[in-house]
C-alpha cells in the first residue's frame, strides 16, 4: 500500500498496489504492520457501510467526544464521493484546516481520518456506497457533528448538496467551548 500524507497532520491517502496476473488482481486494504509504522491506530472496532442512492447526498461533518474519539479508513466500494477532513485538534499544527480527496471504487483508494479530526462526504455519483473501518465503538451520547457550510473553516464543497439529514442540518456552527475537549 502506498501512504500519501494530505495537508491535515496525521491523515494520509491510501492507495492499494494491485499484483495482477490472467485472474485479475490481489491487494491488501489493511496491514496492521504498516498502520503502526505510518504511526497510524491500527485497531479496528466496528465495519461502517454507509449506501447513498442519489449524487450529491452529504454526510457530516461528524466526529466523537473523548474517550471515544475515532480514527476512520473510508473506502468507496461502489461509485465516488468527496471526502473532507477538518482538524479540531486544538495542539495540531493544522488545527481549523481542512483537506480532501475525491474517493472512487475504480481507484480503489482511501483516507486514513485521524483521531479528533470531524468527517464528511458528499456523493458525486449515484449509488454510491463505502465501507469505514472505525477504532472505537459508536458513543452516541459523545457524537457532535458540525454544520457542512458555516463558513468557519471555509470549506470549498465541489456540489451544493440536495439530500441531507435533518440531523445534520441541524448541525451548529463550530464553537470551541461546545466542540473541543
Amino acid at each position: 500500500m502506498l501512504y500519501t500524507p494530505m495537508k491535515i497532520k496525521d491523515a494520509f491517502v491510501v492507495d492499494v498496489t494491485p499484483i495482477g496476473d490472467s485472474r485479475g488482481f490481489f491487494s491488501r486494504v489493511f496491514c496492521q504492520k504498516e498502520f503502526v509504522q505510518h504511526g497510524l491506530d491500527p485497531r479496528v472496532m466496528q465495519i461502517n457501510n454507509s449506501f447513498n442512492a442519489e449524487k450529491g447526498t452529504l454526510r457530516g461533518l461528524h466526529y466523537q467526544l473523548p474517550p471515544f474519539q475515532e480514527t476512520k479508513l473510508v473506502r468507496v466500494v461502489r461509485g465516488a464521493l468527496w471526502d473532507v477532513i477538518v482538524d479540531l485538534r486544538q495542539d495540531s499544527p493544522t488545527f481549523g484546516q481542512w483537506d480532501a480527496v475525491t474517493l472512487t471504487a475504480e481507484k480503489r483508494n482511501m483516507i486514513m481520518v485521524p483521531r479528533g479530526c470531524a468527517h464528511g462526504i458528499i456523493t458525486l455519483e449515484d449509488n454510491t456506497e463505502m465501507l469505514y473501518f472505525v477504532s472505537e465503538h459508536y458513543a452516541p451520547q459523545h457524537e457532535r457533528g458540525l454544520k457542512w457550510d458555516a463558513g468557519t473553516f471555509n470549506i470549498e464543497w465541489p456540489m451544493v448538496p440536495n439530500i441531507i439529514s435533518d440531523k445534520d442540518k441541524g448541525n451548529p456552527s463550530f464553537n470551541p467551548e461546545y466542540h473541543l475537549w
